[in-house]
């Protein structure tokens, strides 16, 4: 698994420079490995995320083709959270994360982020305590689509 995540954190890199310069006001927030040779580029704008816009960042990212299938979608209800301002954009709200390594004896938490600064998120735990983890020890992040309130 760290060796996907590692793949995977350096396709980001790569993407959202290509994206972000390309598409101005395009926020690339994260990149999910869903195969050996497949991925799947999550993308937000500040207007929205539609097919054209997802067509035109497929276009972006041709040169990739020769060694995966490409899939761009919208962050939709369950959006990535990769980056402290994902983080801090949810304070309040419920997330599930799975870390590199084990944290407190556990690799994958559920609960409500009680706060994030610039180097930890902190997850209310079923256990009522708050649990510090580190950025870089997420390998996936999630918000927990809650439904309509």
């Amino acid at each position: 698994m760290a060796e996907v995540h590692e793949k995977e954190k350096a396709l980001t890199r790569e993407i959202a420079q290509t994206v972000e310069r390309g598409v101005p006001g395009v926020e690339v927030l994260a990149v999910e490995l869903t195969g050996r040779d497949r991925f799947t580029v999550f993308i937000d704008s500040p207007q929205g995320v539609d097919h054209a816009l997802c067509e035109r960042v497929t276009g972006l990212l041709r040169s990739y083709l020769d060694r995966f299938g490409i899939d761009v979608s919208s962050p939709g209800p369950e959006r990535p959270l990769r980056k402290p301002a994902h983080f801090a954009g949810v304070v309040g709200r419920k997330v599930k994360l799975k870390t590199a390594g084990e944290i407190g004896g556990r690799k994958k938490f559920r609960g409500e982020v009680l706060a994030a600064d610039d180097q930890t998120v902190s997850v209310g735990a079923e256990s009522g305590d708050a649990v510090p983890i580190p950025y870089g020890q997420i390998v996936r992040g999630n918000l927990i689509d809650e439904g309509s309130t």
